[in-house]
Protein backbone atom coordinates (compact mmCIF):
# COMPACT_ATOMS: atom_id res chain seq x y z
CA UNK A 1 0.00 0.00 0.00
CA UNK A 2 1.24 3.33 -0.87
CA UNK A 3 1.60 6.37 1.69
CA UNK A 4 -1.89 7.19 3.40
CA UNK A 5 -3.00 10.60 2.47
CA UNK A 6 -5.34 12.61 5.19
CA UNK A 7 -6.71 15.53 3.56
CA UNK A 8 -5.85 18.72 6.13
CA UNK A 9 -6.73 22.45 6.23
CA UNK A 10 -3.77 24.30 4.88
CA UNK A 11 -2.80 27.33 6.61
CA UNK A 12 -0.19 28.98 9.29
CA UNK A 13 0.76 27.11 12.36
CA UNK A 14 -0.08 28.22 15.79
CA UNK A 15 3.55 29.56 17.73
CA UNK A 16 3.99 29.01 21.26
CA UNK A 17 1.05 27.21 22.85
CA UNK A 18 -0.12 28.23 26.51
CA UNK A 19 -1.51 25.26 28.24
CA UNK A 20 -4.94 26.46 29.66
CA UNK A 21 -6.56 22.72 30.91
CA UNK A 22 -4.47 19.78 31.77
CA UNK A 23 -4.62 16.27 29.21
CA UNK A 24 -4.22 13.76 32.19
CA UNK A 25 -7.23 14.46 34.42
CA UNK A 26 -10.76 16.05 34.16
CA UNK A 27 -9.65 19.20 33.44
CA UNK A 28 -11.06 22.65 32.60
CA UNK A 29 -10.44 24.79 29.84
CA UNK A 30 -9.81 27.77 32.37
CA UNK A 31 -8.79 27.74 36.05
CA UNK A 32 -11.89 28.78 38.07
CA UNK A 33 -14.20 28.94 34.22
CA UNK A 34 -18.05 28.02 35.47
CA UNK A 35 -19.63 25.28 33.88
CA UNK A 36 -21.11 26.79 30.91
CA UNK A 37 -24.91 27.81 30.48
CA UNK A 38 -27.69 25.70 29.36
CA UNK A 39 -27.42 25.45 25.73
CA UNK A 40 -29.74 27.77 23.60
CA UNK A 41 -29.65 25.40 20.96
CA UNK A 42 -33.40 23.78 20.74
CA UNK A 43 -34.30 20.21 21.48
CA UNK A 44 -34.32 19.36 17.97
CA UNK A 45 -30.77 19.00 18.54
CA UNK A 46 -31.26 16.36 21.02
CA UNK A 47 -33.04 14.07 19.16
CA UNK A 48 -34.06 10.50 20.83
CA UNK A 49 -31.79 7.98 19.87
CA UNK A 50 -32.61 6.04 16.99
CA UNK A 51 -33.71 2.86 19.20
CA UNK A 52 -34.30 1.69 22.59
CA UNK A 53 -32.88 -1.16 24.32
CA UNK A 54 -34.67 -4.20 24.26
CA UNK A 55 -35.44 -6.56 26.44
CA UNK A 56 -33.23 -8.87 27.81
CA UNK A 57 -33.38 -12.02 26.37
CA UNK A 58 -30.47 -14.60 26.49
CA UNK A 59 -28.24 -12.91 23.87
CA UNK A 60 -28.14 -9.63 26.12
CA UNK A 61 -25.80 -8.49 28.54
CA UNK A 62 -27.60 -8.73 32.33
CA UNK A 63 -29.01 -5.77 33.99
CA UNK A 64 -28.68 -3.96 30.35
CA UNK A 65 -30.70 -0.72 30.91
CA UNK A 66 -32.86 1.27 28.98
CA UNK A 67 -30.88 3.76 26.54
CA UNK A 68 -31.08 7.47 27.37
CA UNK A 69 -33.93 9.04 26.07
CA UNK A 70 -31.97 12.09 24.83
CA UNK A 71 -27.81 12.33 24.46
CA UNK A 72 -26.04 15.56 25.66
CA UNK A 73 -22.64 15.85 24.11
CA UNK A 74 -22.03 18.60 26.74
CA UNK A 75 -21.67 15.34 29.22
CA UNK A 76 -19.81 13.11 27.74
CA UNK A 77 -19.16 14.42 23.64
CA UNK A 78 -19.24 11.27 21.86
CA UNK A 79 -18.22 8.57 23.72
CA UNK A 80 -20.93 5.61 24.29
CA UNK A 81 -23.22 6.49 27.23
CA UNK A 82 -21.51 3.61 29.20
CA UNK A 83 -18.06 1.81 28.81
CA UNK A 84 -18.46 -0.55 25.81
CA UNK A 85 -19.30 -4.85 25.94
CA UNK A 86 -16.02 -6.33 26.68
CA UNK A 87 -17.25 -9.64 26.23
CA UNK A 88 -20.53 -11.20 24.26
CA UNK A 89 -21.92 -14.06 25.24
CA UNK A 90 -24.45 -16.53 23.90
CA UNK A 91 -23.60 -17.42 19.70
CA UNK A 92 -22.31 -13.64 19.47
CA UNK A 93 -18.97 -15.31 21.32
CA UNK A 94 -18.61 -16.55 17.90
CA UNK A 95 -18.64 -13.16 16.12
CA UNK A 96 -16.21 -12.38 18.75
CA UNK A 97 -13.49 -14.64 18.06
CA UNK A 98 -14.24 -14.29 14.20
CA UNK A 99 -13.04 -10.57 14.67
CA UNK A 100 -10.51 -10.93 16.59
CA UNK A 101 -9.06 -13.85 14.15
CA UNK A 102 -9.94 -11.23 10.98
CA UNK A 103 -7.83 -8.61 13.03
CA UNK A 104 -4.67 -10.63 13.12
CA UNK A 105 -4.97 -12.25 9.96
CA UNK A 106 -1.76 -11.85 7.57
CA UNK A 107 -3.77 -10.45 4.62
CA UNK A 108 -7.31 -9.84 3.35
CA UNK A 109 -7.71 -13.62 1.86
CA UNK A 110 -6.69 -14.70 4.78
CA UNK A 111 -9.67 -12.77 6.65
CA UNK A 112 -12.00 -13.35 3.65
CA UNK A 113 -11.32 -17.36 4.37
CA UNK A 114 -12.20 -16.90 8.13
CA UNK A 115 -15.84 -15.20 6.60
CA UNK A 116 -16.10 -17.80 4.53
CA UNK A 117 -15.55 -20.59 6.89
CA UNK A 118 -18.38 -19.31 9.57
CA UNK A 119 -20.73 -19.25 6.34
CA UNK A 120 -20.09 -22.81 5.19
CA UNK A 121 -20.70 -23.81 9.23
CA UNK A 122 -23.47 -21.63 9.34
CA UNK A 123 -22.80 -19.74 12.08
CA UNK A 124 -23.61 -16.39 10.24
CA UNK A 125 -26.85 -17.15 9.27
CA UNK A 126 -27.69 -18.04 13.04
CA UNK A 127 -25.89 -14.79 14.15
CA UNK A 128 -28.65 -13.14 11.65
CA UNK A 129 -31.61 -14.77 13.29
CA UNK A 130 -30.72 -13.01 16.86
CA UNK A 131 -30.28 -9.45 15.47
CA UNK A 132 -33.09 -8.85 16.60
CA UNK A 133 -33.34 -10.01 20.24
CA UNK A 134 -29.93 -7.64 21.28
CA UNK A 135 -30.25 -4.81 23.17
CA UNK A 136 -28.38 -1.40 21.61
CA UNK A 137 -25.73 -1.46 23.88
CA UNK A 138 -24.95 -5.44 22.58
CA UNK A 139 -25.45 -4.41 18.90
CA UNK A 140 -23.13 -1.48 19.36
CA UNK A 141 -20.87 -4.01 20.28
CA UNK A 142 -21.86 -6.44 17.65
CA UNK A 143 -21.29 -3.41 15.44
CA UNK A 144 -17.72 -2.46 16.28
CA UNK A 145 -16.77 -6.40 15.55
CA UNK A 146 -18.75 -6.12 12.24
CA UNK A 147 -16.57 -3.34 11.18
CA UNK A 148 -13.25 -4.80 12.08
CA UNK A 149 -14.40 -7.83 9.82
CA UNK A 150 -14.83 -5.95 7.11
CA UNK A 151 -11.73 -3.65 7.09
CA UNK A 152 -9.97 -6.78 7.50
CA UNK A 153 -11.73 -8.48 4.25
CA UNK A 154 -11.18 -5.27 2.81
CA UNK A 155 -14.88 -4.25 2.28
CA UNK A 156 -15.20 -1.08 4.14
CA UNK A 157 -16.42 0.75 1.02
CA UNK A 158 -19.43 -1.68 0.52
CA UNK A 159 -22.79 -0.97 1.10
CA UNK A 160 -24.05 -4.37 2.25
CA UNK A 161 -27.46 -3.98 0.57
CA UNK A 162 -26.38 -3.09 -2.81
CA UNK A 163 -26.44 -6.00 -5.36
CA UNK A 164 -23.18 -4.82 -6.14
CA UNK A 165 -21.53 -6.20 -2.96
CA UNK A 166 -23.00 -9.58 -3.15
CA UNK A 167 -20.66 -10.15 -6.36
CA UNK A 168 -17.53 -9.29 -3.60
CA UNK A 169 -18.66 -10.27 -0.13
CA UNK A 170 -19.69 -13.14 1.33
CA UNK A 171 -23.73 -12.78 1.30
CA UNK A 172 -24.30 -14.09 4.57
CA UNK A 173 -21.78 -11.60 5.73
CA UNK A 174 -23.49 -8.80 4.57
CA UNK A 175 -27.16 -9.71 5.43
CA UNK A 176 -25.66 -10.01 8.84
CA UNK A 177 -23.98 -6.64 8.27
CA UNK A 178 -27.15 -5.15 7.28
CA UNK A 179 -29.50 -6.10 9.90
CA UNK A 180 -26.82 -4.77 12.38
CA UNK A 181 -26.96 -1.52 10.55
CA UNK A 182 -30.61 -1.53 11.02
CA UNK A 183 -31.01 -2.26 14.61
CA UNK A 184 -28.88 0.41 15.36
CA UNK A 185 -30.60 3.12 12.89
CA UNK A 186 -26.47 3.34 11.16
CA UNK A 187 -25.83 2.55 7.73
CA UNK A 188 -22.24 3.66 7.74
CA UNK A 189 -20.86 2.66 11.03
CA UNK A 190 -17.61 1.17 9.52
CA UNK A 191 -15.27 3.68 10.39
CA UNK A 192 -12.92 5.08 13.13
CA UNK A 193 -15.63 5.93 15.36
CA UNK A 194 -16.85 2.42 15.56
CA UNK A 195 -13.72 1.35 15.53
CA UNK A 196 -12.27 3.62 17.96
CA UNK A 197 -14.95 4.66 20.18
CA UNK A 198 -16.68 1.28 20.77
CA UNK A 199 -13.39 -0.95 20.82
CA UNK A 200 -11.69 0.06 24.23
CA UNK A 201 -11.80 -1.01 28.18
CA UNK A 202 -10.13 0.53 31.31
CA UNK A 203 -7.16 -1.76 31.90
CA UNK A 204 -8.57 -2.64 35.35
CA UNK A 205 -11.91 -2.38 36.92
CA UNK A 206 -12.88 1.11 37.55
CA UNK A 207 -14.88 3.07 40.40
CA UNK A 208 -18.76 2.38 39.86
CA UNK A 209 -20.46 5.62 38.52
CA UNK A 210 -17.39 7.61 37.14
CA UNK A 211 -18.38 10.05 34.20
CA UNK A 212 -17.19 7.93 30.88
CA UNK A 213 -15.32 11.29 29.67
CA UNK A 214 -13.36 10.77 32.78
CA UNK A 215 -13.08 7.09 32.94
CA UNK A 216 -11.28 7.54 29.59
CA UNK A 217 -9.04 10.21 30.43
CA UNK A 218 -8.00 8.85 33.66
CA UNK A 219 -7.40 4.65 33.52
CA UNK A 220 -4.79 3.13 31.48
CA UNK A 221 -7.14 1.49 28.09
CA UNK A 222 -6.52 -1.33 26.09
CA UNK A 223 -8.36 -2.44 23.31
CA UNK A 224 -11.17 -5.39 23.36
CA UNK A 225 -10.29 -6.22 19.86
CA UNK A 226 -6.58 -6.39 19.42
CA UNK A 227 -5.03 -5.68 15.70
CA UNK A 228 -2.01 -7.29 17.34
CA UNK A 229 -1.88 -10.89 18.77
CA UNK A 230 -2.61 -12.06 22.15
CA UNK A 231 0.82 -11.55 24.12
CA UNK A 232 2.81 -9.40 21.57
CA UNK A 233 3.01 -5.29 21.99
CA UNK A 234 0.02 -3.16 20.86
CA UNK A 235 0.39 -2.46 17.32
CA UNK A 236 0.40 0.49 15.52
CA UNK A 237 -3.11 0.68 14.71
CA UNK A 238 -4.37 -0.71 18.24
CA UNK A 239 -2.41 2.86 19.39
CA UNK A 240 -3.84 4.93 17.13
CA UNK A 241 -7.56 3.95 17.84
CA UNK A 242 -6.67 4.10 21.70
CA UNK A 243 -5.77 7.88 20.61
CA UNK A 244 -8.31 8.55 19.13
CA UNK A 245 -10.53 7.70 21.77
CA UNK A 246 -8.56 9.79 24.36
CA UNK A 247 -8.84 12.58 22.10
CA UNK A 248 -12.10 12.19 22.22
CA UNK A 249 -12.44 11.88 26.22
CA UNK A 250 -10.27 15.06 26.48
CA UNK A 251 -12.34 17.17 23.89
CA UNK A 252 -15.36 17.38 26.60
CA UNK A 253 -14.49 21.17 26.87
CA UNK A 254 -14.71 21.50 23.15
CA UNK A 255 -18.47 20.07 23.40
CA UNK A 256 -19.16 22.58 26.24
CA UNK A 257 -17.68 25.21 24.52
CA UNK A 258 -19.15 24.66 21.38
CA UNK A 259 -22.75 24.81 23.21
CA UNK A 260 -21.72 27.81 24.94
CA UNK A 261 -21.02 29.89 21.79
CA UNK A 262 -23.92 28.29 19.71
CA UNK A 263 -26.23 30.96 18.79
CA UNK A 264 -24.07 33.95 20.79
CA UNK A 265 -23.83 37.68 19.05
CA UNK A 266 -20.53 37.74 17.59
CA UNK A 267 -20.66 41.18 19.43
CA UNK A 268 -21.82 39.70 22.86
CA UNK A 269 -19.08 39.61 25.79
CA UNK A 270 -18.74 36.51 26.09
CA UNK A 271 -18.12 35.58 22.87
CA UNK A 272 -14.23 35.99 22.65
CA UNK A 273 -13.84 34.46 25.82
CA UNK A 274 -15.21 31.48 25.23
CA UNK A 275 -13.27 31.46 21.81
CA UNK A 276 -9.80 31.80 23.60
CA UNK A 277 -10.75 28.72 25.94
CA UNK A 278 -11.14 27.08 22.87
CA UNK A 279 -7.99 28.06 21.59
CA UNK A 280 -6.62 26.46 24.58
CA UNK A 281 -8.56 23.41 24.68
CA UNK A 282 -7.79 22.43 20.79
CA UNK A 283 -3.49 23.36 22.08
CA UNK A 284 -4.34 20.78 24.94
CA UNK A 285 -5.57 18.17 22.39
CA UNK A 286 -2.32 18.58 19.68
CA UNK A 287 -0.38 18.11 23.01
CA UNK A 288 -2.19 14.98 24.07
CA UNK A 289 -1.82 13.12 20.20
CA UNK A 290 2.20 14.64 20.50
CA UNK A 291 2.30 12.88 23.81
CA UNK A 292 1.56 9.68 21.74
CA UNK A 293 3.71 9.68 19.10
CA UNK A 294 6.72 8.46 20.25
CA UNK A 295 4.83 5.71 21.40
CA UNK A 296 2.94 4.47 18.42
CA UNK A 297 6.05 5.05 16.56
CA UNK A 298 7.79 2.70 18.19
CA UNK A 299 4.87 -0.13 17.68
CA UNK A 300 5.13 -2.73 15.32
CA UNK A 301 3.11 -2.39 12.13
CA UNK A 302 2.15 -5.08 9.01
CA UNK A 303 1.17 -4.61 5.64
CA UNK A 304 -2.56 -5.91 6.53
CA UNK A 305 -2.99 -2.98 9.17
CA UNK A 306 -1.78 -0.38 6.63
CA UNK A 307 -3.94 -1.69 4.24
CA UNK A 308 -7.00 -1.06 6.65
CA UNK A 309 -5.46 2.36 7.31
CA UNK A 310 -5.67 2.81 3.34
CA UNK A 311 -8.82 1.85 2.93
CA UNK A 312 -10.62 3.93 5.58
CA UNK A 313 -8.80 7.10 4.55
CA UNK A 314 -10.15 6.07 1.22
CA UNK A 315 -13.66 6.18 2.16
CA UNK A 316 -13.33 9.78 4.83
CA UNK A 317 -13.99 7.76 7.61
CA UNK A 318 -10.40 8.82 9.86
CA UNK A 319 -11.49 12.27 10.98
CA UNK A 320 -12.71 11.57 14.49
CA UNK A 321 -15.89 13.87 15.68
CA UNK A 322 -14.15 16.08 18.55
CA UNK A 323 -12.67 17.89 15.35
CA UNK A 324 -15.80 17.64 13.49
CA UNK A 325 -17.33 19.11 16.50
CA UNK A 326 -14.80 22.15 15.79
CA UNK A 327 -15.09 22.22 12.61
CA UNK A 328 -19.02 23.02 12.95
CA UNK A 329 -18.23 25.68 15.30
CA UNK A 330 -15.48 27.42 13.66
CA UNK A 331 -16.28 26.78 9.91
CA UNK A 332 -12.75 25.29 8.13
CA UNK A 333 -14.48 22.30 6.54
CA UNK A 334 -17.19 24.17 5.24
CA UNK A 335 -14.98 27.49 4.15
CA UNK A 336 -12.41 25.00 2.30
CA UNK A 337 -13.99 22.02 0.88
CA UNK A 338 -17.28 22.72 0.93
CA UNK A 339 -20.45 21.61 2.42
CA UNK A 340 -20.43 18.54 0.58
CA UNK A 341 -17.52 17.61 2.01
CA UNK A 342 -17.96 18.36 5.64
CA UNK A 343 -21.33 15.74 4.76
CA UNK A 344 -18.96 13.12 3.22
CA UNK A 345 -17.22 13.08 6.49
CA UNK A 346 -20.07 12.74 9.19
CA UNK A 347 -21.98 9.98 7.47
CA UNK A 348 -19.60 8.02 9.37
CA UNK A 349 -21.32 8.89 12.77
CA UNK A 350 -25.04 8.32 13.84
CA UNK A 351 -27.79 10.27 13.35
CA UNK A 352 -28.04 11.91 16.61
CA UNK A 353 -24.55 13.13 16.41
CA UNK A 354 -24.79 14.02 12.90
CA UNK A 355 -28.14 16.26 13.92
CA UNK A 356 -26.00 18.04 17.05
CA UNK A 357 -23.39 19.11 14.00
CA UNK A 358 -25.89 20.22 11.72
CA UNK A 359 -27.53 22.33 14.34
CA UNK A 360 -24.29 23.67 15.11
CA UNK A 361 -24.02 24.75 11.75
CA UNK A 362 -26.49 26.49 11.98
CA UNK A 363 -26.33 28.26 15.59
CA UNK A 364 -22.85 29.14 14.96
CA UNK A 365 -23.26 30.74 12.28
CA UNK A 366 -23.01 34.48 13.70
CA UNK A 367 -20.04 34.10 15.32
CA UNK A 368 -18.29 32.59 12.17
CA UNK A 369 -18.93 36.43 10.59
CA UNK A 370 -16.15 37.45 12.86
CA UNK A 371 -13.77 35.42 10.23
CA UNK A 372 -14.97 39.22 7.20
CA UNK A 373 -14.28 41.44 10.45
CA UNK A 374 -11.48 43.08 11.84
CA UNK A 375 -10.53 44.36 15.68
CA UNK A 376 -9.43 42.02 18.69
CA UNK A 377 -12.41 39.58 18.65
CA UNK A 378 -12.00 38.73 15.04
CA UNK A 379 -8.12 37.91 15.70
CA UNK A 380 -9.19 35.48 18.67
CA UNK A 381 -11.50 34.06 16.24
CA UNK A 382 -8.45 33.42 13.87
CA UNK A 383 -6.03 32.20 16.12
CA UNK A 384 -9.21 29.52 17.17
CA UNK A 385 -9.28 28.78 13.17
CA UNK A 386 -5.54 28.45 13.32
CA UNK A 387 -5.34 26.22 16.11
CA UNK A 388 -8.04 23.94 14.64
CA UNK A 389 -5.77 23.62 11.14
CA UNK A 390 -2.35 22.55 13.42
CA UNK A 391 -4.77 20.17 15.60
CA UNK A 392 -5.62 18.64 12.41
CA UNK A 393 -2.42 18.29 10.85
CA UNK A 394 -0.98 16.63 13.77
CA UNK A 395 -3.64 13.92 13.77
CA UNK A 396 -2.91 13.62 10.07
CA UNK A 397 0.38 13.10 10.95
CA UNK A 398 -0.25 10.69 13.51
CA UNK A 399 -2.20 8.57 11.02
CA UNK A 400 0.39 8.60 8.61
CA UNK A 401 3.16 7.61 11.47
CA UNK A 402 0.87 5.11 11.55
CA UNK A 403 0.59 3.91 8.21
CA UNK A 404 4.10 4.40 7.46
CA UNK A 405 7.22 2.01 9.14
CA UNK A 406 10.27 3.42 10.19
CA UNK A 407 8.35 6.66 10.47
CA UNK A 408 10.38 9.30 13.39
CA UNK A 409 8.10 10.26 16.43
CA UNK A 410 6.18 13.58 15.37
CA UNK A 411 8.08 16.51 16.93
CA UNK A 412 6.50 19.88 18.34
CA UNK A 413 6.50 21.40 14.63
CA UNK A 414 4.82 18.63 13.24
Amino acid sequence: MGETTITTTTGPPTGAEPMGVTVNGAATPEAGAAEPAASPIPAARQAAPPGRAEGGGPDATAGEPAAAASHDPRTHGFLPERPPVRSMIGTWTRLDAMARAAATAPDREAAVALVERARRAGELAALRQRVSRLSLRNAEAAAMRIAVIAVSCGWCGLDPQAPAAREVANEAFLDLWAAIAHRIDHDQFVALPTLALHNWAPERKPRRHIPIDQLARTETLVPIVRWAPEGQPLSRLDRLMLAATRLEAHGIWLFRLAETLAGRSPDDSSTPTALRRLVRVQHALRAQLLAEAAELAAAPATPQQRAVLGALAEQGALEPPVLQAADAVLGIGGRRLGEGRRQLLRRHLPAQQRAWLSAMDRHCAPVRTLAHRGGPDAAVYREAQESLIALRRTYAALVQAAARPGTAPLTVAA
